[in-house]
This record gives C-alpha cells, sequence and structure tokens, in this order.
C-alpha cells in the first residue's frame, strides 16, 4: 500500500490511525534517510495507541529505546548507533519483541535479520515540501490484518 501524506499533521494522522487499529505484539519496521518523517510518524503513533497527550514523544537517537505506557505498550526504538547484533542484544532488543506491546524501529535495516517475519515495513521518502509518500508492506498475518484495516477504514486514500 502506497499513501502520500501532505504535512507533518497528515504524517501524525496516518500514525494515530495505524496507532488506533495496532495490536499488541505488532512490530514496524521504519525506514528512511535523515529528516524523512520516521518520528513524526510515530508521535502519530504513540497518540493513537492511547500515549498520554502530555508526554513527550521524541526520537530516542542517544538513548536507544523509549518506551512509552498506554493501553498496549508502545517501544520506540532508534538503531542509527548499532552497528551490530552484539550491541542489540546489549540494549534488550530480543525482550522488547517478546513484551507484547507495539515495537517501532527507526533504521530497520541495521537489524532485518532480528525483526520477526510478521512485521509491517514502512518506507518513508521525502515527496517535495512537507510531503511523504509512505510504501507499506505486510510480512504475515497480523501485519496484513492491519493494512487491509487501514485501506478499509482509516480515511486515507492510497495512492494509485
Amino acid at each position: 500500500m502506497k499513501i502520500t501524506t501532505k504535512s507533518e499533521e497528515e504524517t501524525r494522522q496516518l500514525g494515530r490511525r495505524i496507532g488506533e487499529l495496532a495490536g499488541g505484539g505488532l512490530v514496524l519496521a521504519l525506514f528512511g534517510d535523515l529528516g524523512a518523517g520516521k518520528t513524526v510518524f510515530v508521535q502519530g503513533l504513540a497518540r493513537g495507541l492511547g500515549v498520554d497527550e502530555r508526554t513527550p514523544v521524541t526520537s530516542p537517537t542517544y538513548t536507544l529505546i523509549n518506551a512509552y505506557p498506554a493501553a498496549v505498550f508502545l517501544y520506540h526504538v532508534d538503531l542509527y548507533r548499532i552497528s551490530d547484533s552484539a550491541e542489540l542484544a546489549e540494549i534488550g532488543f530480543d525482550e522488547i519483541l517478546t513484551e507484547g506491546g507495539v515495537v517501532a524501529v527507526e533504521w530497520a535495516e541495521r537489524c532485518k535479520e532480528e525483526l520477526p517475519e510478521d512485521r509491517l515495513d514502512i518506507r518513508i521518502r521525502e515527496a517535495g515540501g512537507n510531503r511523504r509518500t509512505f510504501e507499506m508492506s505486510a510480512g504475515g498475518q497480523q501485519s496484513g490484518d492491519l493494512l487491509q484495516a487501514l485501506e478499509k477504514r482509516s480515511g486515507f486514500r492510497p495512492d494509485r
């Protein structure tokens, strides 16, 4: 599925809608250059999952993992500074994948082998100005069901 947003607010709204549809155990693998909008998307995802509006949702570039309590716990992971699987083990990456929360992984290309097969891959590209193109593909049943629900009930129209 491919969706283009026209502003940061639309990017947040797309994330929010996915959060509203997401269930525990979902992994979102986020791919995109610096400034592509990964963190803006996760801000919306957090709100859709029920993270309190007063809680700032920021990039975990230096902390590597931010955890946000909600009805379904959100783990926001940034692997930009990770170089190998040994470092992933040190930060407890394997454990958060089995906690039953939603895990959003920025720079997912650095750990594709460690990610579950059933995940939602989201490739974010700048499309001029504040426009962003989101190419989403499902790797299994849970992520596939989410994409179907998004297409049917999101209010976002897939690009054709």
